[in-house]
């Protein structure tokens, strides 16, 4: 059954069929109110997105300077780690003096067994496939801490790799600064 349409009559019998003002005016009321609700929910779901992101990709630069640490650990000139121990020169190369990586761009590969094994095809230990992108940001522009520098630091040493944070001040949905994670 087809529902009958709402038919109104004006003047000399000439039939028009539509809502009427108040039932517009009512509908575009409601759809204001929904939109208002929906749009601090959007926004809040996108910060928070970019926030899970960016605990991920820290969590997994982390992780990568901490297995090369416990491979090509070292003391001063004690080489102490696996990996350190069969490639002497190259642990000085890609090593700070703790063990630390010297720079990102060392976790994305090691050549083991120096610059002659790379003519020989040997194997190359890679800890990162690529520096992630910092999702705050949308650049790989990470602040980057030594061994030695103090917690909050706002320069790099240069010597080593021990952590790392994001740019900028801005407040999470917690209430911590993104840098402190």
């Amino acid at each position: 059954m087809n529902p009958v349409p709402r038919v109104y009559t004006r003047g000399f019998g000439v039939k028009e069929e539509g809502v009427t003002l108040l039932e517009l005016l009512v509908t575009l009321a409601i759809l204001m109110i929904l939109a208002s609700v929906a749009m601090p929910l959007t926004r809040v779901s996108a910060k928070r997105t970019q926030e899970v992101e960016l605990r991920q990709q820290l969590r997994v630069i982390r992780a990568a300077i901490d297995l090369f640490k416990i491979e090509w650990n070292r003391e001063g000139d004690v080489l102490l780690g696996t990996l350190c121990v069969k490639n002497k020169l190259t642990c000085k190369e890609v090593s700070g003096v703790y063990g630390h990586p010297k720079s990102l761009d060392v976790l994305l590969g090691v050549t083991l067994g120096g610059q002659e094994a790379v003519t020989r095809g040997t194997t190359v230990r890679r800890y990162l496939r690529k520096v992630p992108i910092n999702p705050m940001t949308g650049k790989a522009d990470w602040v980057l801490r030594c061994y030695s520098d103090p917690p909050d630091a706002q320069s790099w040493c240069g010597s080593d790799i021990y952590d790392l944070s994001t740019q900028g001040q801005e407040l999470a949905l917690d209430g911590t600064k993104y840098r402190d994670w």
